[in-house]
C-alpha cells in the first residue's frame, strides 16, 4: 500500500508575489497529494528542515526575485548536507531559458516557465516523484 506524495511547496528570499505558488499548492493538493505550504521570506535553511521534518518527496521552488541560481543551489546544498539529495528539487518562476541548463546541471529535476500548466506540473510530479510505501 502506498501513501500519498509529500510536496514542500516554498517562497524562498525576499520575493512577496506567491499567487502561483499557492494555485500550484492548491493543484498539487487537489491531485490527491499531501502539501505543505510554507508561506513567505522563507530562508533556504528553513526550507530544508521543514522538508526534512515533513518527510517530503519533494519541494517545488517558487522564484520570481531573480535570485533564483542563488536560491536553488543553497537549497540543493543544504540537502546534500543533511543527506536528504533524494528530496526531489523542482520549481518554478521569471527564470531566463539560459540559466535552465545550468539550474539541471546543479540538480534541479525541472522548471516550470511561465504558461506551465497546473495539469503539467501534476503530471510531472506524479511522473518524476516516487510515490513512498507505507
Amino acid at each position: 500500500m502506498s501513501s500519498r506524495i509529500r510536496v514542500v511547496v516554498a517562497k524562498p528570499g525576499l520575493d512577496g508575489h506567491d499567487r502561483g505558488a499557492k494555485v500550484v499548492a492548491r493543484a498539487l493538493r487537489d491531485a490527491g497529494m499531501e502539501v505543505i505550504y510554507t508561506g513567505l521570506h522563507q530562508t533556504p535553511e528553513q526550507i530544508v528542515e521543514t522538508a526534512i521534518q515533513e518527510d517530503a518527496d519533494a519541494v517545488g521552488l517558487s522564484v520570481l526575485s531573480g535570485a533564483h541560481m542563488t536560491l536553488f543551489r543553497r537549497v540543493l546544498q543544504l540537502l546534500d548536507e543533511r543527506d536528504a539529495r533524494d528530496i526531489v528539487v523542482f520549481g518554478g518562476g521569471i527564470i531566463p531559458d539560459a540559466d535552465l541548463p545550468e539550474l539541471a546541471q546543479l540538480g534541479v529535476a525541472k522548471i516550470f516557465t511561465p504558461g506551465a500548466t497546473t495539469q503539467s506540473i501534476v503530471e510531472w510530479v506524479r511522473e518524476n516523484v516516487a510515490q513512498p510505501v507505507s
